[in-house]
């Protein structure tokens, strides 16, 4: 009997796993060993647009996975990648580094329209395809108070922006 088909998600994101558990897609992480730098992929470059960022970053990531994959010897299967940024015009906002950090953030966008932007790759056995998609955010006016109790509440780290949209952001 043929095992049923999956593919490998080479991404961290509980909400990635949990939107691939919702559509009924098998999969199996792929994530970094510990030894892997993968915060070193999502590196900016000088004068890198938000896309053209996001696109890099995805496709790095997918190339990390892919020698992953082969240096564990698993068995092969399609790998899916994602990468989420949010840019306030041409500035990148990743992932805050701390509790200012993310406050800085949260005030920046607070009252102001911005840019989520999505890559996706995969890669099935031969080739790879990647698509971005770029959705536009209006932030509501935030008070200084309520954003030091959204950072206070944890939410903010590991997340491009210091927000996810299905959060209590």
């Amino acid at each position: 009997m043929q095992a049923a088909p999956f593919i490998y998600l080479a991404s961290a994101s509980p909400r990635r796993h949990q939107l691939l558990d919702q559509l009924g897609v098998a999969h199996e992480l792929l994530v970094a060993d510990v030894d892997e730098d993968a915060e070193a992929l999502e590196a900016t470059r000088s004068g890198e647009s938000p896309s053209a960022y996001v696109q890099r970053v995805t496709l790095a990531k997918l190339r990390a996975a892919r020698e992953r994959l082969a240096r564990r010897g698993w068995a092969p299967a399609p790998i899916l990648c994602a990468d989420t940024t949010v840019a306030l015009g041409r500035l990148i906002l990743g992932k805050p580094a701390d509790a200012a950090d993310a406050t800085q953030m949260l005030t920046r966008l607070a009252g102001r329209t911005h840019r989520v932007i999505s890559g996706v790759a995969l890669f099935d056995g031969r080739r790879t395809k990647s698509r971005l998609n770029i959705s536009r955010v209006r932030f509501a006016v935030l008070s200084r108070t309520e954003i030091e109790a959204y950072v206070a509440s944890g939410e903010p780290f590991g997340k491009a922006g210091a927000y996810a949209i299905q959060s209590q952001a």
